[in-house]
């Protein structure tokens, strides 16, 4: 499998690149439209812009070949027709015609025109003599590049054409991938407004209640799905789907239904589990990516590494090493009953995860940071003070872990997204589970990282993977699907909306949690 980036966002004024890309992007149109089966047997198909002109292409059409017609509305005469309320992919039409008849201002005739399909026009209209080389370069010339100002709807910034072919065709690619999904179960109702903006297939979307008589996929967020209706769905023949937060994911905790900015949506497993192999497991065992495409992750590393940004958002000031000139180890504390814990941690505690670091760096000076969930007072993980202290130097509640990354020598984790960020940071991370950036070469590794994992990557290679082929992104502001440079530059900017009440509230009911186990505990 080989991964390009194929966002050219250059600014060509040349037809011929604006052809080629239209092409291959299949893009123009309302290409997020329907794609319905055909009858067998019709190939030529009749799009008139009204009865009369209807009647007319009927009557161009050879006795014989009216058997083979299909009509876009009613045009009567016996023809066979398509009968769809909503707009129709063109795309999807003109690659599956012999032949088109269509109105001279309809944007399927320049779709044929260039796909290739045999074109006839009938009436007068922007799109006529687009049947000769000569009339599709003028159509296209003047339909796209004449008198035209291009702006990037996430920026408002002036941009190239080229700019705009690759952001509709990122948004085709993701629009074609979700056609397939045709129910959505577990999630939750705070997060239905990402889930589902990142999940539109251009009509109605999928149902997000349990049907049995739903086509196509199932995407799960299964901690969430009851183990019975989990089987029921895995009975089915129809393909299932995790769901999961991406790795940059909000400007907030997700213990307090801070909505995610970005998800995962995978098909063989999921991420976090080694017990199977998942999508991006296999993108790195198997993909070639193109050194564009490794720009792109070298700026990202360079963005977020400077910026300060984690998983929940940017970190704070930067701190000076409170063990002096000793080496510096941060463990990194998580949800106990959290799945990646559960699937890749060994069985450990966070206990047992500061044991061991401390075992193997005894003369370092450790800091032990808790899960801020677990802070939050919503979720599994804690370790009371005076035992975590028998291992720990300190235990950090306040700073930030993008800054504390900063002034580690070496960052112990069980499944920890923060060894991911450490990697960013060139710093040493041991794993005690199996995370998914283990077994690629760059982490020592303790955990049982499964035999398939045998390539050996690329710092590069693995953030292309895991920040910007695998995960979908929303942008906070125009909320639309974007790529992981927009999400970034909105974290950054402290774009990323305002807390909502239920945020609020959830904020609330865990400080109770914190004061109420603490007043327990001293009990």
């Amino acid at each position: 499998m080989r991964i390009v980036d194929v966002a050219d966002r250059s600014a060509s004024d040349d037809v011929a690149y604006v052809a080629a890309r239209l092409r291959s992007d299949r893009v123009g149109g309302a290409f997020w439209g329907a794609q319905p089966e055909l009858p067998a047997g019709c190939d030529i198909l009749l799009a008139p812009a009204s009865a009369a002109q209807g009647n007319a292409m009927v009557q161009a059409l050879p006795a014989e070949q009216r058997a083979r017609a299909l009509a876009l509305g009613r045009v009567g005469h016996g023809i066979a027709a398509l009968a769809q309320r909503r707009p129709i992919d063109p795309w999807w039409l003109a690659e599956r015609a012999a032949s088109i008849l269509v109105d001279a201002n309809d944007e399927l005739a320049l779709v044929a025109a260039l796909v290739g399909c045999d074109v006839r026009l009938f009436g007068t209209g922007r799109f006529a003599g687009i049947d000769t080389p000569e009339g599709l370069h003028r159509a296209l010339h003047a339909e796209l590049l004449a008198n035209r100002t291009y702006r990037d709807p996430f920026t408002g910034a002036s941009c190239g054409i080229g700019a705009v072919l690759s952001l509709l065709s990122d948004w085709r690619r993701l629009i074609d991938s979700n056609r397939s999904i045709g129910q959505v179960l577990g999630v939750a109702g705070w997060k239905r407004e990402t889930v589902e903006a990142l999940l539109w297939d251009g009509g109605v979307g999928p149902s997000y209640r349990l049907s049995a008589s739903a086509r196509g996929a199932t995407v799960l967020w299964r901690a969430r799905v009851p183990a019975s209706v989990q089987r029921r769905i895995e009975r089915r023949a129809a393909p299932v789907a995790e769901l999961e937060d991406g790795f940059l994911r909000s400007a907030g905790l997700g213990a307090n239904c801070v909505p995610p900015l970005s998800i995962a949506i995978d098909f063989q497993g999921i991420h976090f589990d080694p017990a199977m192999p998942s999508d991006l497991e296999t993108l790195l065992e198997t993909a070639v990516f193109e050194a564009p495409l490794l720009d792109r992750a070298s700026a990202l590393i360079e963005r977020i590494v400077n910026a300060g940004l984690s998983k929940y958002g940017r970190g704070g000031q930067r701190l000076r090493p409170p063990g002096g000139a000793r080496r510096h180890v941060l463990v990194t504390g998580q949800v106990e009953d959290d799945r990646s814990v559960m699937t890749g941690g060994g069985g450990k505690t966070n206990l047992d995860l500061l044991q061991a670091a401390r075992a193997a760096e005894p003369d370092a000076y450790l800091i032990y940071k808790p899960h801020p969930d677990v802070e939050a007072g919503h979720r599994k993980g804690a370790i009371d003070d005076g035992l975590a202290a028998h291992y720990a130097d300190r235990i950090e509640r306040q700073a930030p872990i993008s800054s504390l990354l900063e002034i580690a020598d070496a960052v112990h984790v069980l499944t920890s997204l923060a060894g991911f960020e450490a990697l960013l940071r060139q710093k040493k991370v041991v794993t005690h589970g199996v995370p998914f950036y283990a077994g690629w070469g760059l982490t020592t590794d303790l955990g049982p990282v499964p035999s398939r994992r045998n390539r050996r990557r690329t710092l590069l290679e693995l953030v292309a993977a895991a920040l910007i082929v695998y995960p979908r992104y929303l942008d906070p502001v125009t909320r639309l699907p974007c790529d992981v440079e927009i999400l970034v530059a909105r974290m950054i900017a402290d774009e990323t909306g305002e807390p909502t009440q239920l945020e609020r509230l959830r904020t609330a009911q865990g400080k109770v949690r914190r004061w109420l186990v603490r007043i327990g505990s001293g009990l």
